[in-house]
């Protein structure tokens, strides 16, 4: 590594001969780095996570463009909007088809599973509502009390999930009632819920009475291909007689859902602080480190100083012990920060993993929260007179 190292600085590598002079305190360095790392590789996993989960029911339907209550901040949050609205939306002459789309939380009663499932309730004969993947097997749910469930739900067994269709569907209690599950589709556990399930909106109704057909919790519309949907958005606006409502596009809906999550809700402040919390503490330890190694070398230091070496040599020397504490720190930290999202994910069904993005990103923020360490370390060489240390 020395010979390396020289080759690749054009000079002895003082900063690495200096850190590895104390194998000790070298590796509790590397151990503290590696700490932060994981720290921010874990943060960084929830967060993109949450991401992901956000925007998953999202990905079960098919619309161009979205209504909803004022206070609609999320897909399973807000009131009721009521349906003359969809009547409204159908004079615009880019509107083509529109349906309301009902949202619940079902508690799946068994004896050995006990789950909640974000359910949605659709009309079942409007096929091109539905991603492509779950349009195929819409017409199960024309049958009374059918349904079609999440085969990654948190808590359902897989290989129970796995043989669900048709021919062996699977029934259980909920509400009070016998719903039967007659496909399945890819959803996933999310921070709301342990997975979904999809209904028919006649189903859906028989399992919460205080619910109306006049009043579902969105309106969804789809246009003619060649339609403009920001403009056609203005219009909606401006047709549809209550000014409160929410109309915007499908795309624009998820995405404010997710800035709503991350920045709005406890939660992503919570992993977004955590993030911080890491880079802190990555930063802090480099720089311990560095200060300790720049007061123990100080007459060396000193020395060189009076043979007229400048600032720039010595901010090379600290940079170069911070690089090195970064990039070797990074290794052990993104093995042990995968390995810990791994397991969560498989424990809780989140999509939780080490991405490449966020890999090369946390490298960055290493190598640049060590050099930003090193240059701190080094304000006490800026001001150390020799004369003063002999």
């Amino acid at each position: 590594m020395t010979r390396l190292l020289q080759r690749l600085l054009g000079r002895l590598p003082i900063g690495w001969l200096q850190l590895t002079h104390n194998p000790m305190r070298f590796a509790a360095a590397l151990v503290g780095v590696a700490f932060a790392n994981v720290l921010v590789f874990v943060q960084l996993g929830i967060m993109n996570s949450m991401g992901t989960a956000v925007l998953q029911p999202y990905s079960f339907f098919s619309a161009d463009v979205m209504i909803s209550a004022s206070d609609a901040n999320a897909l399973t949050d807000g009131g009721n909007v009521a349906r003359q609205w969809l009547l409204q939306a159908m004079a615009d002459p880019d509107v083509v088809d529109g349906i309301g789309l009902f949202v619940g939380n079902v508690p799946l009663d068994r004896a050995s599973t006990d789950i909640a499932l974000t359910t949605f309730g659709i009309d079942p004969t409007k096929p091109d509502f539905l991603s492509p993947l779950i349009a195929d097997d819409i017409a199960l749910l024309q049958v009374q009390d059918s349904a079609l469930i999440d085969r990654l739900a948190r808590g359902l067994p897989r290989d129970e999930a796995a043989a669900i269709r048709p021919q062996s569907p699977l029934a259980f209690e909920t509400q009070g009632r016998t719903v039967t599950a007659y496909s399945t589709f890819a959803g996933g556990g999310g921070f709301g819920g342990d997975g979904y399930m999809i209904m028919s909106d006649q189903t859906f109704l028989s399992l919460f009475p205080a619910r109306r057909s006049a009043a579902p919790d969105h309106i969804l519309l789809r246009l003619r291909p060649s339609a403009d949907v920001d403009a056609t958005v203005q219009r909606l606006r401006k047709l549809i007689s209550d000014p409160e409502l929410r109309i915007r596009s499908y795309a624009d809906a998820g995405q404010e859902e997710l800035t709503y999550q991350q920045t709005k809700r406890p939660t992503g402040i919570i992993f977004g602080f955590g993030v911080l919390i890491g880079v802190l503490v990555g930063l802090v330890i480099v720089y311990q480190v560095l200060s300790t190694d720049v007061a123990d070398h100080l007459r060396e230091y000193a020395t060189f100083k009076a043979m007229g070496y400048d600032q720039r040599f010595f901010m090379g020397i600290v940079l170069e012990e911070a690089l090195i504490l970064g990039i070797l720190g990074f290794v052990p930290g993104v093995t042990v920060g995968g390995t810990i999202l791994t397991v969560m994910g498989k424990v809780t069904t989140l999509p939780l993993a080490v991405t490449w993005s966020m890999a090369a990103t946390v490298f960055v923020g290493t190598v640049v929260f060590s050099a930003l360490s090193g240059a701190i370390a080094t304000r006490r060489l800026a001001a150390a007179d020799p004369a003063d240390l002999f």
